[in-house]
């Protein structure tokens, strides 16, 4: 067994619910923030929808300079949105099958103007954006739905908006 293999199982078993999530997402409120210092509704769902094919397409590199980072504009539909995160997924997928042992350890760096912030194992950096980050962004956005009124998808087993035993 590879390294990477069981990142692979374990995105394939998160991803599609983020993707359900992503579903319940209101784009009509895209502007919408729960508090002055959060991203808005919009922002957070368009990162989510990026983050795989973001990391795929930085994956193989040595790391990135978050200097140079660029926000993902807000999806005009919810159709857009769950394009975006089908493909990227499909992207991700791709590259974390085609990892071997020995790029799973290599270096990923993230640097700002230059400066090394952090440095990880190149499988780490997989983990922590395709699962760890994805998974903590998901639990804030069903907060987002729940303020909004919006009924949130079971996550881990089911929510009290579609479970008649709640």
């Amino acid at each position: 067994m590879r390294l990477v293999d069981p990142i692979i199982q374990e995105f394939d078993q998160e991803a599609p619910t983020t993707r359900r999530v992503l579903e319940r997402v209101p784009l009509d409120k895209k502007d919408w923030k729960p508090h002055p210092r959060s991203m808005s509704l919009g922002r957070l769902a368009s990162w989510m929808a990026n983050a795989p094919g973001w990391t795929a397409g930085v994956l193989y590199q040595d790391g990135i300079d978050v200097a140079d980072w660029e926000s993902f504009p807000a999806p005009a539909s919810t159709s857009a949105l769950l394009s975006i995160f089908d493909e990227g997924c499909n992207t991700a997928r791709t590259a974390l099958g085609k990892m071997d042992d020995k790029s799973a350890t290599a270096g990923w760096s993230f640097r700002m103007g230059g400066k090394t912030l952090n440095t990880f194992q190149r499988i780490g950096f997989a983990r922590l954006f395709l699962l760890s980050d994805a998974i903590h962004h998901r639990g804030q956005m069903s907060v987002f739905l729940r303020l909004l009124e919006v009924p949130v998808p079971a996550i881990y087993g089911p929510s009290a908006d579609d479970n008649p035993y709640f």
